[in-house]
């Protein structure tokens, strides 16, 4: 049955079922717990520039690490690395979580720079984890439902971002940190075992013989020779570089909005609701028919609400803002991963993904840090209001200058 007839067809795969599980509880606890660690390092710093180190921190061992990450998942055994990567977020969150417990000696001697130095282990691990996970994606679904299985995943993981950040700021607003963060970390096993009832699948057989040089480098000449992948890629990356104001949101829960830990908490939470309503309605009705012109409005709407966030001084309209940026990035997120997953050919899965991965998900850290010295040098609304111009800017040039990506259709 077509995806347009069942909009639950991927979610009828055990396998499938039981990899966005594992997605889930570790989405759910990482985002858990990195609210906590921006509120308690905000806290113990009183510096927006602090909150981008976090950001930055991870940013660039990810980025250094991605290439070879890439070469891991298309070379040896992809799930065998997911699972390492599970484990060793495990220990490294469990390690932040006693650094921050008690009387946090440790934190009092060196202030957040043991944080900084656990945080860039993470990045390390992201750096291996991502091309593995974005490798098995396609191995447990067939060709015809990609579109289908990306708009669940990504519901999946915005529904875990939905609920860990809201969680993460009421539990510890009303208990300690050392509840949350056992919460977190229990889910970080939890998310392993699930994960071990994915049943392996070979890695697909290299076409031709590489050195590591040639290996490494070939997912960036693909991807720039796809003026398609390339462009979407590109949006997502000025969007989010430019665009995401999350990073401030201690700074606007603390001393705009002045809704304290649990307002943080739902601050954080609107975004990913937005994505997670968004993503219900893609999946019955796929944004692909025409998916450059569809990915371009998203990313102005995207831009829009972002200067609408910076604006308000009102919690719920500040919600309201954030719930629209959510959504319109799910459509950017649908339409990218649908893309990448129909483009790439399966030996080379790996390395693209860490080529999306680098631009797209280290955007994020890199953004945060981009965000916090805008706000630093102009003032916090003011900057993010910068950022929403700049992401409107972008998909006016990207529409000048890359044709094939706005006439895309799949």
């Amino acid at each position: 049955m077509s995806e347009k007839k069942d909009a639950y067809a991927s979610l009828k795969i055990g396998a499938f079922r039981n990899f966005q599980l594992s997605r889930f509880l570790l989405t759910f606890a990482v985002q858990m717990a990195e609210t906590i660690i921006a509120w308690r390092v905000y806290e113990i710093s009183g510096s927006k520039m602090a909150l981008g180190i976090i950001g930055l921190s991870e940013a660039l061992p990810f980025i250094v690490t991605s290439l070879f990450g890439g070469h891991a998942a298309d070379t040896f055994n992809r799930y065998k690395i997911a699972r390492l990567t599970i484990v060793s977020f495990v220990f490294s969150f469990g390690a932040i979580g006693w650094m921050m417990s008690g009387d946090a000696e440790l934190l009092k001697a060196y202030g957040v720079i043991p944080i900084y130095i656990i945080v860039g282990i993470t990045g390390v691990v992201r750096g291996f984890m991502a091309p593995a996970f974005q490798s098995i994606f396609p191995q447990i679904v067939p060709r015809e439902l990609y579109a289908n299985a990306a708009t669940w995943a990504s519901n999946t993981w915005q529904t875990a971002a939905v609920a860990g950040p809201a969680l993460g700021g009421i539990v510890y607003g009303y208990t300690n940190i050392e509840t949350a963060f056992a919460i977190s970390v229990g889910l970080m096993v939890m998310a392993f075992f699930v994960f071990v009832l994915v049943p392996m699948k070979p890695t697909p057989p290299r076409e031709k013989n590489e050195t590591l040089y040639q290996s490494l480098t070939s997912g960036l000449k693909f991807v720039f020779n796809k003026q398609e992948m390339l462009g979407a890629i590109t949006l997502d990356l000025f969007a989010v570089l430019f665009g995401g104001a999350v990073a401030l949101l201690p700074v606007f829960a603390k001393d705009i909005l002045m809704v304290g830990p649990k307002g943080l908490g739902f601050l954080r939470a609107a975004p990913f609701l937005g994505s997670v309503v968004m993503g219900l309605y893609l999946a019955y009705n796929p944004p692909t028919k025409n998916a450059g012109k569809n990915l371009m409005w998203a990313v102005v709407g995207f831009g829009l609400a972002t200067i609408g966030f910076a604006l308000s001084k009102n919690f719920y309209l500040s919600m309201a803002m954030l719930f629209l940026t959510g959504a319109f990035d799910n459509i950017s997120v649908v339409i990218r991963q649908t893309i990448l997953q129909t483009f790439t050919p399966d030996n080379m899965r790996g390395r693209v993904s860490s080529v999306n991965q680098i631009f797209i998900a280290s955007s994020n850290e890199i953004g945060a840090f981009e965000s916090s010295l805008a706000a630093t040098l102009l003032g916090t609304v003011p900057s993010v209001i910068f950022g929403g111009c700049m992401t409107l800017l972008v998909v006016a040039f990207l529409n000048w200058r890359m044709p094939k990506l706005k006439e895309l259709k799949m």
